[in-house]
């Protein structure tokens, strides 16, 4: 059972759980040197497989939660005041992506580069968070319980239909657009199909938000989550070739061919009910710091690995050179690093805006000075001319 005020431990633990694979996930993958990354090493491929679980996790979670927030808001429908800061969260997502990969050495040359244009998870789960309050809108005018099926066949249906639309020419698109679409131009990842994780994420939301005062919630959700996420990695596949025998349809055979997506939920679902089953040990409060600060981590740990702003990063200078030793070594002080960084930002966040504020105050000010300076100046000089001019006009 859940109470009205409670938080929910569980799903703070799975976003840390999450930010920290991330980091690792990256700092590894960037900088070990490639003649390491060998398939038939068993801790390797064991380490590679528990790093492709990371962005489901994230994308599941972060749709999760926002859609349980916005279910739990004092006010429902058009008046939800979940619904303007959602609004207000994704398009900052949106703007904070696109920061994170301007370079100021570009644009001081009035260039902005191509990969400014690439699409990364922020522009994902901004435009994801949009979709759901979509779909939260498009409910709270019909009926409210549309809600959960809309979350659950979009979601499916972006899983469903990866192998076709993978398959499509974006080339007309402008590179800008198309990037949200396509790999081909070098976005890490597009909204089809990864925002389906965020819609299904929403839709495990609505369901656990219905039955929150089921005294046998969590055992029972705990159940179904171990007992659909092992259905859907060991039978998704075989599901789908039965499907493609019986009815020839040669989507269900694409599917098998590369069936990343349900076997990827399935993964999601087993998480979903270790966390549960563990979120009684959950609640320490540095686990859950760094669970509520996620963003700040991701930002400080782009800036530091990719070199957002500079072109200066860990990448730049250690890609694929180093040993494992050094790369689980750094990977580690990575971790520590951007989390005590994003923690020190979260307690000092008033004095430091504080400080900033101070600190355009100051250089608006000294705009408006020299400003006003070039103007006393230019004054005179002109004045200087013109009586230049009237005196030699005058003989």
């Amino acid at each position: 059972m859940v109470t009205k005020n409670e938080r929910l431990y569980f799903i703070d633990a799975m976003r840390a759980w999450a930010i920290l694979m991330m980091l690792q996930g990256h700092f590894v993958d960037g900088l070990l040197d490639p003649v390491f990354k060998d398939p038939a090493n068993a801790v390797y491929t064991t380490w590679r497989y528990f790093r492709g679980i990371t962005a489901p996790v994230f994308f599941t979670v972060s749709g999760f939660i926002f859609t349980y927030l916005l279910l739990r808001a004092p006010r429902q429908g058009s008046d939800n005041p979940r619904i303007r800061k959602g609004l207000r969260r994704g398009f900052q997502l949106l703007l904070i992506g696109y920061l994170l990969r301007t370079n100021l050495f570009g644009l001081l040359r009035g260039t902005l580069y191509p990969s400014f244009y690439l699409v990364d998870v922020l522009h994902c789960i901004g435009v994801s968070l949009l979709v759901v309050i979509g779909f939260y809108w498009v409910a709270s005018r019909w009926n409210t319980r549309l809600l959960g099926p809309l979350l659950l066949v979009s979601g499916m249906a972006l899983f469903l239909f990866e192998p076709l639309y993978k398959s499509w020419d974006y080339s007309w698109m402008p590179d800008a657009l198309a990037n949200y679409f396509t790999k081909e131009n070098g976005s890490v990842f597009t909204l089809i199909p990864w925002v389906g994780y965020t819609l299904l994420g929403g839709f495990l939301s609505v369901v656990f938000r219905n039955y929150r005062n089921d005294r046998n919630l969590y055992l029972k959700s705990i159940a179904i989550c171990l007992v659909a996420g092992t259905l859907l990695i060991r039978y998704a596949s075989p599901f789908f070739n039965w499907a493609w025998e019986l009815s020839g349809i040669e989507l269900f055979i694409k599917i098998v061919s590369n069936n990343y997506l349900f076997m990827r939920l399935g993964d999601v679902l087993l998480v979903f009910a270790v966390f549960m089953v563990l979120r009684g040990l959950m609640k320490s409060a540095l686990f859950l710091k760094i669970g509520q600060n996620t963003l700040s981590i991701y930002v400080i740990h782009f800036i530091i690995l990719y070199g957002s702003f500079t072109g200066l990063g860990l990448y730049q200078y250690l890609h694929h050179t180093l040993t494992p030793a050094l790369a689980i070594t750094g990977a580690l002080v990575f971790m520590v690093a951007c989390s005590w960084t994003a923690l020190w930002y979260d307690r000092n966040e008033e004095w430091i805006k504080g400080i900033l504020a101070q600190v355009w105050a100051y250089m608006k000010g000294a705009v408006v000075l020299f400003y006003q300076s070039f103007l006393r100046v230019g004054k005179a000089w002109l004045d200087q001319l013109a009586h230049y001019f009237n005196w030699g006009q005058s003989r």
